[in-house]
């Protein structure tokens, strides 16, 4: 007989229900918004004055706040009376995923065929996304500035694989794909490829006026659904989970945190553009981070030197999906650190900084898994393989805070389709939740 299962699955269900809701980073972070503002969180804007009223720490209510920036969202919750000097305690994530990007003139074709050109994001395991029925997301600009999300989650394209007739070496010599040639994806028929037809198909889509889209920052999808898996349902296949999976358990763990007046500051900094490297004012390379969290230490009347003590004392967390043990190809992995999913999430240890862990910040981690009675596991690279990285060295150098990379253990990491472990999302919220309450 199998194992029963330790842990209720509400968390999971309801992750699943975010990464199909959440097909692009500007998704996501509403959806994330969305559950803010149920908890009590409210919006402010980077162009207003900030003072202790908008913190809530003058006694004027909710201490929870966020900021949307296009594909990131920065959230924090001020617990009452908080000292302009009292540190933070982060959860950082990212909220992009590898994909097929629209570029700038989508309309294309041959022989036939209408197709949509597009451009490679980051770093995809092109093959899982062939013959897939794919979507279209993203996110519209109109001519008076203002933004429209727009999600067309049905088939609507599809790359097709090359027959085995037409490629013979394919089973001896494996795939071999041209990123400009083989992955443009097919949406009709014709050989009347008209300039503008994507974009005044997705206007309509939208029920907008042609002609009203000026912009545009649009990416595919598989439209399969999240799914359980497994004979007794104890794993998890779907999309993105690199790394919605932690911006979903970040946003939960911060809800869970705020009202309960802990000695830190929670905050839950989910960044774009981590998967070509960070570099943009949305991503952890920018300055979007730092920004915020002096501004509030100086809405609560702090000094410069009140930053750098809330700094000093602060601690990040980077929490981000890593690599589960393959049963296919275990000689990959280190031979002595096999994460196993479902065996709890797992710490990230890199001795030349590719993960910003060290002994401190593992013994911060180790009390916080230990106060929540959750399980963790250690990953390290195989020595003679490159050790991917994190936001995690870019959170610790930029803002000169400890930080410790963590996250989920899964299978086909940059797959269309991803795997998880059903019990590890909702032992890493637990985690979080004690490393938030301090």
């Amino acid at each position: 007989m199998s194992a029963p299962h330790r842990l209720d699955r509400g968390h999971t269900d309801d992750l699943m229900t975010f990464l199909a809701a959440s097909p692009t980073p500007y998704h996501a972070v509403a959806n994330a918004a969305e559950r803010l503002e149920k908890a009590g969180f409210r919006q402010v804007s980077e162009t207003d004055a900030w003072d202790a009223e908008t913190e809530g720490a003058s006694g004027s209510g909710s201490g929870g706040k966020y900021v949307l920036r296009g594909g990131a969202i920065i959230a924090w919750y001020v617990p009452e009376g908080a000292a302009p000097h009292t540190p933070y305690r982060i959860v950082g994530a990212h909220t992009d995923s590898p994909n097929l990007r629209v570029k700038p003139l989508p309309d294309t074709g041959a022989h036939g065929w209408r197709q949509v050109a597009v451009e490679i994001y980051g770093g995809p395991l092109m093959n899982s996304w062939l013959d897939r029925d794919l979507g279209l997301a993203g996110r519209l600009t109109l001519r008076d500035g203002s933004t429209r999300l727009v999600n067309v989650d049905r088939p609507l394209l599809r790359v097709p694989q090359l027959a085995i007739h037409l490629d013979r070496a394919v089973s001896a010599e494996g795939l071999k794909l041209d990123k400009q040639r083989h992955l443009q994806p097919i949406w009709g028929l014709g050989d009347d490829v008209r300039d503008g037809d994507l974009i005044a198909f997705l206007e309509e889509e939208s029920g907008l006026g042609a002609g009203q889209v000026t912009g545009w920052d649009l990416m595919t999808h598989s439209v399969e659904a999240p799914a359980y898996l497994g004979r007794d349902k104890e794993l998890v296949a779907g999309p993105r989970m690199d790394n919605l999976l932690s911006v979903h358990t970040g946003v939960a763990a911060l809800t869970a945190v705020a009202g309960s007046e802990p000695p830190y500051i929670p905050v839950l900094a989910a960044f774009d553009h981590e998967e070509n490297g960070s570099q943009s004012d949305t991503g952890a390379d920018g300055p979007l981070l730092g920004g915020i969290l002096e501004r509030s230490v100086f809405a609560r009347g702090g000094s410069y030197e009140d930053r750098a003590r809330a700094f000093a004392g602060t601690v990040c967390l980077s929490s981000d999906t890593g690599h589960a043990v393959h049963p296919n190809y275990a000689e990959r992995h280190d031979p002595t650190h096999h994460p196993r999913v479902n065996g709890g999430p797992i710490l990230k240890v890199n001795v030349n900084n590719r993960y910003a862990t060290d002994g401190s910040g593992r013994a911060v981690w180790a009390a916080a898994c230990e106060k929540a009675g959750v399980p963790f596991q250690s990953f390290v690279s195989n020595n003679s393989m490159p050790c991917g990285t994190t936001i995690g060295p870019i959170t610790a150098a930029r803002h000169g805070i400890k930080t410790v990379d963590i996250g989920v253990a899964i299978l086909s990491m940059h797959s269309v389709r991803e795997l998880c472990g059903a019990d590890d999302p909702h032992l890493l919220a637990n985690a979080l939740v004690a490393f938030l309450q301090g």
